[in-house]
């Protein structure tokens, strides 16, 4: 039984068996959980609420009870943006040696366009991971997201902003004095004790400080830091590197008032429309936050697909879809996506500019 390896239904299947590229920011922060953040819908629901810690009211034994009422939550809908790079495949692209194929092959252009489309598949799947993990960066460096949305001129796009807050941002802090000046008391782990309790304050978690390679290294130097982690009768913290997946490194653990921060340096980059590679981190930034403190959601991808010209909506990470035009004996594979990194509560983590 032939199957039609272009037929909707088998490259979405291909698509399910794509290793997932492992990313730092979106994977660690940015879970997404398949029952609940995979919408058949163009546009996705958003819920967020802010922490509370209230204490339990004393109540007399005869009243019986003190009613509390729920916390309420607010609920936005947004449209994700739509993410779809393509690939073409010609005549040349099925004749001619493919990269890392012996020189004297014996593969037909038909054996050669299935190893093309899996090849092609997974590096239009790491083009959207990479923007993922950029738009996971924005979000966590300044809590709003700013897209722009291309047409058939690369030059002109139309600008969508995506922000979670009104007013000043609350997940923006400023320090008096930056860790890398030359003169002023500079008191990191003061510092982040009053970031933390920003956080806490509201009842919500905190473990993480990420920050760019530049930022880790003050740390590390700072004086107080390094005379605490050397002192071996009372533990401050500890410095023992190790690698995270992804570009991520654990550089110590600090002891800020009794809580534990890993350190994490995240050095990864991409590359940007000018062709210059740019960190996911902005240097000289960091941001106090603890895994898990929003999710990326996903909305439905609608589309015209050539099998009968009518149009299907599909819903998953990625959604590929094939185009042939028997004039120009051309081919050309889409892979879409429509992603959206969300926050779970108001001012679940920090972001502040650490060094000048």
């Amino acid at each position: 039984m032939n199957i039609n390896i272009l037929s909707s239904h088998a490259l979405i299947r291909s698509a399910e068996q794509l290793v997932p590229p492992k990313t730092f920011l979106r994977d660690r922060y940015f879970p997404t959980n398949p029952t609940t953040d995979i919408f058949a819908t163009d546009d996705v629901l958003m819920e967020f609420r802010e922490g509370a810690k209230r204490l339990a009211p004393f109540v007399v034994p005869r009243k019986g009870g003190v009613t509390i009422l729920r916390d309420g939550y607010t609920m936005e809908r947004y449209t994700p943006p739509n993410i779809a790079p393509k690939r073409p495949l010609t005549l040349d692209d099925l004749n001619k040696r493919g990269f890392g194929e012996a020189l004297f092959t014996q593969l037909t252009p038909e054996q050669r366009q299935a190893a093309l489309i899996y090849k092609d598949m997974q590096e239009l799947d790491e083009m959207i991971t990479r923007r993922e993990e950029a738009m996971a960066a924005e979000l966590l460096l300044t809590n709003k997201l700013i897209m722009k949305h291309h047409a058939d001129d690369a030059a002109k796009y139309d600008e969508m902003v995506i922000q979670y807050y009104s007013g000043s941002n609350p997940n923006l802090a400023t320090l008096n004095v930056k860790w890398n000046a030359s003169s002023g008391n500079i008191d990191i782990l003061a510092d982040l004790a009053a970031l933390c309790r920003k956080i806490t304050a509201h009842g919500l978690p905190v473990s993480d400080l990420i920050c760019s390679p530049e930022v880790a290294d003050v740390i590390i130097r700072n004086d107080d830091i390094e005379k605490f982690l050397d002192n071996r009768r009372y533990e401050l913290g500890s410095v023992n590197p190790r690698e995270l997946p992804a570009g991520a490194a654990l550089i110590c653990v600090l002891n800020v008032r009794g809580r534990y921060i890993n350190v994490i340096s995240y050095d990864e980059t991409y590359t940007n429309d000018s062709g210059d590679d740019v960190q996911y981190i902005t240097p000289g930034w960091a941001i106090l936050a603890a895994p898990a403190v929003g999710r990326m959601l996903y909305g439905a991808v609608t589309q015209v697909e050539q099998e009968d010209g009518e149009f299907h909506t599909r819903t998953g990470r990625r959604i590929p879809k094939f185009v042939s035009d028997p004039t120009g004996n051309t081919r050309e594979l889409y892979l879409s996506s429509r992603p959206l990194p969300v926050p779970n509560f108001k001012g679940s983590w920090i972001a502040f500019q650490a060094i000048e």
